[in-house]
């Protein structure tokens, strides 16, 4: 037995009702009030005066009680018809498929337009893949369950309205199929409410910090920086290394996103190595003996200047210290020349003595030994006790030019040239230093004498000699320290204190820590220089430490002899530029550990601009102080051995007690 559409049916399994559309109307116009309905006797077949209009909501329509739709069905057989033909059957799964489009389409066009809400993947990819309804009959159960679910659908409200039908199968079939038409007209023209959950776009409590494009650290950009002639480097290389897909270089970060800008290509590493990489070209065209100050490759240039120095500035390690002649030399230097303060040692190191030991080659070794193999010295020089040596970073030795070395005696009686001054002057890169320690007469009145040292030793050092001036129009011939950018002086100027021992040792016993102005006020030097009598253009630190002069030997305690030396600020550091904040003192202070000497050491740490220069100067062309630099190495590796050892027999000792 089969059903009127082609169907097979199993017998009890599925029965349609007689006229079901009217039964169904019947009922709504029972509720509404507005028909009367009539019962025919025995055939079961119910009939209407006045059937529903059309406009009746489907809603009203499909909320039908099961009761009531039991007492006003009667169950009959179907008289079996011959299927529909199959054309109507593709012709649905075309509008299927249509209908999918469209609705991944309009779902797409919500969750882009929706500014407060944000819908999910699986949510889109579910209401897509729903089955639409299917146009055409099918069996009267199918339609059974069809109905249901219309029935528990809220949205089945706003389907269009049916027209009037009077019983039948082939007027419910008819309905079912107008059911399915309204509810895709409405999933076309308004949103299923309800049908897809949507989730609430969440926002940050507070707004997000700033992402920097660069991404490397400074000491990154600064040890792996690219050369500007080289930026395509990595576009070449991709097509003539191989290496590049083997190694992550920047090439292949910048081909994988890594790397997503211009300004994170100086914190990569080059293919080969750290340093920057130099094309065959490049090596046969540049002259690195010629060269202007803008010239592409110039070894003293603005390119090469930036690659070490990106903020092109420089640490300089200034110190003066009054030895008082003596043999014996501290045992560590530690303390004096890499101070715990800074976090970093300094670019460059120039520690002046005056009264300096007998051994002078035994000082320069332990400064070899302490500053270790990262530093060099760049050059050294002495005039009779005034001892000046030169220590730099040894990447940094190629960018000096040679050294030039003058002294000036201010004492010619003496056989012994313990008073005067020594200059060493060279070129780094395009800025030009001089040094100057000097040793100028004693005693609390002679305040004129130590003007006259002054004025003789900037008239009467002549340098430079061979490397030319950086800027000659504002030179000087009458004073030396007007031929140089940045010059600095430290030594034993023996300025004192205009007071008496007594008052002096009253403001000290009042623990002063930093503020140390009640004893500056009766200092020579700084009142002199408030004059402009001496070291005019010069300026000097604020200084927060106690007077580095006069000490008993091995002993915080001042001058406890029969003299009673009033102590005084002796030693000092100060220091000149031809431009305007090109020097900015970091700190100054003195070494109150190293208690060898009367007097104390006393350094300044500076931050030093740094131009960039010409390449056509005499270079020192990498020269330092080879024998003193392998001495000094030998002797930090066996101070360091004997220490470990030291260590060793320590732990295996063992210590018996008697009682």
């Amino acid at each position: 037995m089969s059903t009127p559409n082609g169907f097979p049916q199993h017998p009890g399994a599925c029965v349609t009702r007689s006229t079901e559309g009217g039964a169904v109307q019947d009922l709504h116009a029972k509720k509404a009030g507005k028909a009367a309905k009539k019962e025919a006797g025995g055939n079961g077949v119910l009939t209407f005066e006045d059937p529903p209009s059309v406009g009746t909501s489907l809603k009203e329509t499909l909320k039908l009680l099961p009761d009531e739709l039991k007492a006003n069905v009667k169950i009959k057989s179907v008289t079996p018809r011959p299927p529909r033909k199959p054309r109507l059957e593709r012709a649905a799964s075309l509008d299927e498929k249509s209908w999918r489009r469209w609705r991944r389409f309009r779902t797409s066009q919500e969750s882009l337009t929706d500014p407060n809400e944000t819908s999910s993947s699986n949510g889109s990819l579910q209401e897509a893949s729903l089955s639409p309804p299917v146009r055409g009959r099918a069996s009267p159960c199918h339609q059974c369950c069809q109905q249901n679910s219309l029935h528990s659908s809220p949205d089945a409200s706003e389907a269009s309205p049916m027209g009037k039908s009077r019983g039948g199968t082939s007027d419910l079939g008819k309905r079912a199929s107008e059911i399915s038409s309204a509810f895709g007209g409405l999933l076309r023209g308004k949103a299923f409410a309800g049908g897809k959950p949507r989730l609430s776009q969440i926002m940050p409590a507070r707004p997000l910090p700033p992402v920097e494009l660069n991404v490397a650290s400074h000491t990154l950009r600064t040890a792996n920086r690219i050369d500007s002639d080289c930026m395509d480097y990595r576009h070449y290389s991709q097509h003539k290394f191989g290496r590049v897909s083997s190694s992550l270089s920047d090439t292949r970060l910048h081909g994988n996103g890594m790397v997503y800008d211009n300004c994170s290509t100086d914190s990569m590493k080059s293919t080969f190595s750290l340093l920057t990489p130099i094309r065959s070209k490049d090596v046969r065209s540049r002259s690195y003996l010629e060269g202007s100050l803008l010239a592409n490759g110039a070894l003293l240039g603005a390119e090469e200047l930036s690659r070490y120095f990106p903020d092109r500035n420089i640490g300089i390690f200034v110190a003066t210290w009054n030895m008082q002649g003596q043999k014996e030399l501290p045992v560590n230097l530690d303390d004096f020349l890499l101070p715990t303060d800074p976090d970093y040692a300094q670019d460059m190191y120039v520690i002046g003595v005056q009264e300096g030991c007998p051994d002078r080659r035994e000082w320069e070794i332990r400064l070899q030994e302490t500053l270790g193999p990262h530093y060099v010295m760049l050059y050294s020089a002495a005039h009779g006790v005034l001892y000046m040596s030169v220590f730099i970073r040894r990447d940094l030795i190629w960018f000096c030019s040679e050294v030039e070395y003058a002294t000036v005696t201010t004492r010619i009686v003496s056989q012994i040239k313990t008073k005067g001054a020594l200059g060493i002057c060279f070129t780094f890169f395009g800025t030009s230093f001089l040094f100057i320690t000097s040793h100028f007469t004693s005693g609390d009145s002679k305040v004129n004498e130590r003007k006259l040292d002054y004025n003789k030793t900037i008239q009467a050092l002549t340098l430079p000699k061979n490397v030319p001036d950086t800027n000659p129009y504002r030179s000087s011939s009458n004073d030396v320290t007007t031929r140089f950018d940045e010059v600095f002086w430290f030594g034993d100027f023996n300025f004192r204190l205009n007071k008496d021992r007594e008052t002096v040792d009253s403001i000290l016993n009042q623990n002063l820590e930093t503020d140390v102005s009640k004893l500056l006020a009766y200092d020579q030097l700084t009142s002199e220089m408030s004059r402009g009598s001496i070291f005019k253009g010069f300026q000097e630190a604020d200084i927060n430490f106690r007077p580095s002069y006069k000490f008993d030997i091995g002993k915080d305690s001042y001058d406890t002899t029969s003299k009673q030396r009033t102590p005084s600020y002796t030693d000092r550091v100060v220091y000149r530029s031809r431009y305007r904040d090109d020097i900015h003192a970091v700190k100054y202070s003195s070494c109150p550990v190293i208690k060898t000497s009367d007097h104390r050491p006393v350094f300044a740490l500076f931050r030093v601009k740094v131009r960039p220069g010409r390449d056509n100067i005499p270079l020192a062309a990498g020269q330092f102080d080879r024998e003193l630099y392998l001495i000094g190495i030998k002797r930090r590796i066996t101070r360091e051995l004997q220490k470990r050892q030291e260590q060793k027999d320590q732990k295996s000792s063992s210590i018996c007690s008697v009682s």
